[in-house]
C-alpha cells in the first residue's frame, strides 16, 4: 500500500516530508526516527512488519530527502530542534510509539525527555550513549570526508565499518546515496560530528531521568560501534528501560539478514504488544533462537 504524502509546517520554521502508511485495522500510530545521512527509504524493510499492525509514521529531516526542496538549508539545525519538529510530528499525527535508528536515538530521547503525553513506549535501536573507541575511529575519519565534502571515501568509510554486515546490494545503494548528497548535508554532519567527537558521550544522561514510559533498546550482536554491553549503562538512568540483542546481526539489523529481520519484527512487535517487566531484558512470545542475549 502506498502512503498518503504530505508535506507538514513545523511552527512557521520548518517544512518537513511525511509518508503516513495506514493499516485499516490499526488502534496505533508509531512514527519512526531516521539515522544520520539517512532518509524514509533506510526503513523499507521495517516498514513491512510494522504496518502489518500499526499506521506507521515516516519522515526526512529538513535538510534531508524529500523535505530539502522546502527548506532553505542555510545553517546547521542541532539534536534539540530535531526533538523539536519530533514532539510537533507526533501530535500532528497522534502518534503512540516510537522508534528510531542509530543516531536517531538522540532526538528520540531528547523528545522523550519532554514526557510528549501521547507517547506509550518506545524502541531506541543501533544505538548507545558512549562513544567507545570503533565509533570514536569512525567518526573522525568521517570528519575529514566530511569536511571536504568527499562523499564517494565517505560511503566507502561507511560501507566499510558500521555497514560492513550488510548485502552487497544494500551496499552499493549506500554508497550511491552518500556520494551525491547536497553539500549543506555534509556541513550538517560535519557540525554534528564534530560536536560529539568532543563530548564524553552524545546522549545528554541528565535529561534522561525525565523519561518514565517503558524503553526498549535493541542492538546487534555483532555491532561494535553501538555495542550491546554499552547500552547496559542506561540502567542508571532509566526507569523502565529493557534490552534486546538481534543475533548474528551488525549495525542495520533488519537490512542483513532474513533471520534478523524475523526476530527484529518479533522483538519489536511483542514489546509494543506486551506489558513487559521493568529493567530486564525483553523476551518476545514467540520462541526465538538466541533472538535475545543477556
Amino acid at each position: 500500500m502506498k502512503p498518503a504524502i504530505a508535506v507538514v509546517d513545523v511552527h512557521g520554521t520548518y517544512k518537513v516530508h511525511t509518508e503516513f502508511y495506514a493499516s485499516p485495522a490499526a488502534r496505533k500510530t508509531i512514527i519512526l526516527v531516521n539515522g544520520s545521512l539517512s532518509t524514509t527509504a533506510a526503513f523499507a524493510q521495517t516498514v513491512k512488519y510494522l504496518q502489518t499492525q500499526f499506521n506507521v509514521v515516516l519522515y526526512d529531516q529538513p535538510y534531508a530527502g524529500q523535505s530539502k526542496p522546502h527548506n532553505s538549508n542555510a545553517h546547521s539545525i542541532s539534536k534539540e530542534d530535531e526533538a523539536f519538529i519530533l514532539l510537533d510530528l507526533i501530535e500532528h499525527f497522534r502518534v503512540d510509539y516510537l522508534q528510531s535508528f542509530s543516531w536517531g536515538g538522540v532526538a528520540a530521547l531528547l523528545a522523550l525527555a519532554q514526557r510528549p503525553a501521547r507517547i506509550e513506549k518506545a524502541v531506541i535501536t543501533s544505538f548507545s550513549p558512549l562513544l567507545n573507541e570503533p565509533m570514536l575511529d569512525y567518526l573522525e575519519k568521517g570528519l575529514s570526508y566530511l569536511h571536504a565534502a568527499d562523499g564517494s571515501n565517505l560511503g566507502h568509510l561507511v560501507n566499510n565499518t558500521i555497514g560492513k554486515h550488510l548485502p552487497s546490494l544494500f551496499k552499493r545503494f549506500n554508497h550511491r546515496h552518500i556520494a551525491s548528497l547536497d553539500a549543506h548535508e555534509y556541513r550538517q554532519m560535519f557540525s554534528h560530528v564534530d560536536q560529539v567527537v568532543h563530548m564524553e558521550n552524545h546522549c545528554q544522561m541528565e535529561c534522561l531521568a525525565g523519561i518514565k514510559i517503558p524503553l526498549l533498546f535493541v542492538n546487534g550482536e555483532h555491532d561494535e560501534y553501538a555495542a550491546p554491553e554499552d547500552v547496559r549503562v542506561l540502567t542508571q538512568h532509566l526507569s523502565d528501560c529493557h534490552f534486546a540483542t538481534i543475533d548474528n546481526a551488525g549495525h542495520f539489523l533488519d537490512m542483513e539478514h532474513k533471520a534478523a529481520w524475523l526476530q527484529s519484527r518479533d522483538v519489536l512487535l511483542g514489546f509494543l504488544q506486551s506489558t513487559p517487566q521493568r529493567s530486564t531484558t525483553f523476551r518476545p512470545q514467540v520462541e526465538l533462537q538466541h533472538a535475545m542475549a543477556v
